[in-house]
């Protein structure tokens, strides 16, 4: 949309008009056909035709180019009373620089700076309202360290004010409790189902070893057994032997008789000596114990 021409001093160039809103340009854009729009009202006026809205010549988006030179300083020059005439402000400047004059201008309409607050004032005004704004606030005076508005010091209470931060605080307190409290029990479970788990693992290698352990013992005590048996069998063959050499120290010191002097018949030559027979028991048990 351009500017109303009501607000200018003077006489204004229909060329300088916008041929869609036939106020004076603003941010002007031109087509081949040498018609002027405000660049707002073309890009509108193209979106739902294309052609242009003077003279129907077909239009399109990239055809615009900047207003002439000439027609841009004359533009510049055009005399324009500020936009808040209405709130008093009397300045009547050049177009080209009226907008920097509005920004600064101490009639311009503000938003007054307290959080829910709806009034406008101008800005040679606002300091004055802020000083009785209903919304402005301030600290607390008795030392709560509260900020309160004007419309809420007649029912603020330190005490009230502190007691409703204190349960707040609490309740965020127990809840950072109960969620530290989740975390360790979740923490332990897994940690007990870890110790678990390594307590099975442990245990089916006890019984391994213990298994080994039970089979080792049970070969120690047949070797026990056997050694054992061997010994006694070796004991027993040499309490034989002595025996056997006892018997035939003596069988050597014994004088012989004449009927042993005496050549022995047949039957009695065929049977043998009790020397030989311990020089035979002798050998074979050299030889069992051998054989051990």
């Amino acid at each position: 949309m351009g500017y109303d021409l009501e607000r200018f001093v003077g006489y204004v160039n229909e060329g300088l008009l916008c041929c869609v809103c036939q106020d004076v340009l603003e941010d002007p854009l031109q087509a081949p056909c040498e018609h002027a729009f405000c660049s707002s009202c073309i890009h509108g006026w193209l979106i739902h035709h294309n052609n242009c809205p003077e003279d129907r010549m077909p239009l399109d988006i990239t055809h615009l180019r900047p207003l002439f030179r000439y027609m841009r300083n004359d533009l510049a020059r055009l005399q324009v009373r500020c936009v808040f005439r209405p709130q008093g402000c009397e300045v009547i400047c050049a177009l080209e620089s009226v907008h920097r004059h509005e920004e600064q201008c101490d009639y311009a309409l503000l938003n007054c700076s307290n959080a829910g607050c709806p009034v406008q004032v101008s800005r040679r005004s606002l300091e004055a309202h802020l000083c009785v704004c209903e919304y402005s606030s301030r600290v607390c005076a008795s030392g709560c360290g509260y900020t309160i508005i004007n419309t809420e010091e007649a029912q603020h209470s330190c005490v009230s004010e502190l007691r409703a931060e204190l349960d707040m605080l609490r309740a965020e307190l127990d809840c950072k409790v109960e969620e530290v409290r989740h975390e360790m029990e979740s923490r332990l479970d897994s940690q007990r189902r870890h110790m678990v788990q390594k307590e099975s693992l442990l245990r089916s290698e006890v019984d391994e070893l213990k298994g080994q352990l039970s089979r080792v013992m049970s070969d120690v005590r047949i070797l026990l057994g056997a050694e054992r048996a061997r010994r006694q069998e070796l004991e027993r063959a040499e309490l034989e032997k002595a025996e056997l050499l006892e018997l035939l120290k003596k069988e050597g010191l014994r004088p012989a008789t004449p009927s042993e002097a005496a050549p022995p018949p047949a039957e009695v030559q065929r049977k043998p000596s009790p020397r030989s027979l311990a020089l035979d028991c002798i050998k074979r048990k050299n030889r069992e114990v051998t054989v051990i």
